[in-house]
């Protein structure tokens, strides 16, 4: 008996892959017509994480806009929605110890947050998750989608779980448990960032054939308690600058979130071009410029993550549609980069694409889902990102300072009705350098104070997975990282990921790629930045990865 007919098979209307906020809106909206219409219908929503929320990080200041259409009284069902922003303020580092307050009256409207709320996206992930259920959607976290089924006509069938107890040698063991196929009418990716699945559908049906490559950054965030001295909640701080150059897109955000917590983090771009750029380190010593280590002396740390993010806007969606399903959220990349928003975008693209799934099942016409594109065009998320669309290349192509200042005339007095749309054709991976073109950094030591190491880091995360299991981190060719990436890059891997995953160590004299899978926080980090893109990220067994606690 083969894999594939050992399989359990389980046939549901839809099948979304993702319990992310995007694939959660898909469900529940879903079911509200199916109630509203009483027209039975079956959905299902497979997390690999080991609960709802456990891979979920964000910032994250949340716009409610998308989420007052799904549940107009979230506030009476109780969302996890109570610390709202009072005020914001954004400072450019010029140095380790100087800064300049910017003005509210030159920051860019997109940047302004009267009216949204501080929140972990985790938690309300975890309670859209209730209310899925309470409107009978089925959920099974624990299980990873590692496989897309097809039909014999090509279209999308649905997908199949990764099967559980296997060796690192491949072979079965004593736990072995057949992963299930999950059979659908139509098919919603809603894996988030770079999800793996959904880059096997954009590149088999060519969905960027009309868009630019995607464009990336790595978030990294850390939860401290401190001082209610010290602590404002409410606040918003975002930073620019030091400790990066002005060629290098990023920057810094702290928020006062309820009971003394603040939520901190850098984001880098991942079109940097120095290889041995640390985007860890980078974050470790700007905790320690004055306006943000005031926040944190005495304080201490609770959580660690890391995330990519998507960065490209408007000019880098795919085609949405595929024959059998459909892409929402961040598999498609609906971030707002110029407002570092993308919960209420994610939130709405997925109610666009329910109503679009629910007028095919009615109408039981089975075939692309081209009325979700049309819903997308005319709808306020399209005229949002569209207004957006300058932010991310101007960035890229002024720099920090003068692309800050075009963004500021572009969204304040031009309103984004710039007439032309300027685009960024190079993909994240080729903007990188070889290393004796460029500087080497030298960062300090952490301090296990403010600053920490990366090892410690992982283990606020709470990473597991099962260590005899074949690595999801494959590469293609295992001689790229030695033979070529170390002379050429100095092995960038070992500093762009922010979990100590990859290391070059010694071995009877001879340097050695070695992985550390089970450190991986599932950011996606190297399967974007690789120079050589050699290094392809799959999921692990389902319930693997971190386990986060309100990011």
């Amino acid at each position: 008996m083969n894999e594939h007919t050992e399989r359990e098979s389980m046939d549901f209307d839809v099948v979304i892959v993702g319990g992310g906020p995007s694939g959660l809106a898909t469900a529940c909206r879903l079911m509200q017509l199916s109630k509203k219409s009483q027209k039975e219908i079956s959905v299902v929503v497979v997390e690999k994480g080991s609960e709802i929320g456990s891979h979920i990080l964000s910032g994250n200041v949340f716009e409610t806009s998308a989420l007052n259409e799904l549940f107009p009284d979230w506030s009476a069902q109780g969302a996890p929605i109570k610390t709202s922003v009072t005020r914001d303020i954004i400072h450019y580092f010029s140095s380790n110890k100087y800064s300049l307050k910017i003005p509210n009256l030159f920051v860019p409207k997109t940047m302004h947050n009267k009216g949204n709320f501080i929140i972990s996206l985790g938690k309300l992930c975890q309670w859209m998750a209730t209310k899925a259920e309470d409107l009978e959607v089925n959920i099974f976290p624990g299980f990873a989608a590692s496989e897309i089924l097809y039909n014999e006509d090509g279209s999308v069938a649905g997908v199949a779980t990764s099967d559980m107890g296997i060796g690192s040698d491949g072979q079965k063991k004593a736990s072995y448990q057949p992963g299930y196929e999950l059979r659908g009418k139509y098919t919603v990716l809603a894996e988030g960032c770079r999800g793996n699945l959904g880059e096997e559908i954009i590149d088999k049906y060519q969905l960027r054939e009309n868009s630019d490559p995607q464009h990336y950054g790595i978030g990294l965030k850390e939860i401290w308690e401190v001082d209610s001295e010290v602590h404002e909640e409410g606040l918003v701080v975002h930073t620019t600058g030091w400790p990066l150059d002005n060629h290098t897109e990023g920057g810094g955000f702290l928020y006062h979130a309820e009971n003394n917590q603040i939520f901190l983090g850098f984001i880098i771009a991942l079109n940097y071009s120095n290889p041995h750029l640390s985007p860890f380190n980078e974050f470790q010593r700007w905790k320690h410029h004055p306006k943000i280590s005031q926040y944190l002396k005495n304080g201490k740390r609770i959580s660690y993550g890391a995330r990519a993010v998507n960065k490209g806007g408007f000019q880098s969606l795919p085609k949405l549609t595929f024959p059998g399903g459909l892409l929402v959220g961040c598999d498609a990349g609906f971030l707002n980069g110029a407002k570092i928003k993308g919960t209420h975008t994610a939130i709405k693209s997925g109610t666009l694409a329910a109503e679009s799934i629910f007028e095919a099942l009615s109408h039981e016409s089975i075939g692309d889902l081209e009325s979700y594109q049309k819903k997308f065009q005319s709808s306020w998320l399209h005229k949002e990102l569209y207004k957006s669309r300058n932010f991310g290349p101007a960035l890229n192509k002024y720099g920090t300072i003068i692309g800050g200042a075009f963004a500021f005339f572009d969204q304040n007095i031009m309103q984004g009705k710039f007439p032309f749309t300027w685009h960024n054709h190079e993909p994240d991976h080729k903007a990188i350098k070889f290393s004796k073109d460029v500087h080497e950094i030298e960062y300090p030591k952490p301090d296990g104070i403010i600053s920490f190491d990366r090892l410690s880091s992982v283990f606020l995360s709470s990473t597991n997975h099962e260590e005899d299991q074949p690595s999801h981190l494959k590469l293609k060719d295992h001689e790229t990282p030695i033979k070529f990436n170390l002379p050429n890059y100095n092995e960038p891997a070992q500093k762009y990921c922010p979990a100590g995953v990859y290391e070059v160590v010694m071995e009877d004299d001879n340097p050695k790629f070695q992985i550390n899978a089970q450190n991986c926080v599932h950011c996606k980090t190297c399967d974007i930045k690789d120079p050589t893109q050699n290094i392809v990220w799959t999921v692990p067994e389902g319930g693997g990865g971190p386990n986060y606690s309100g990011m």
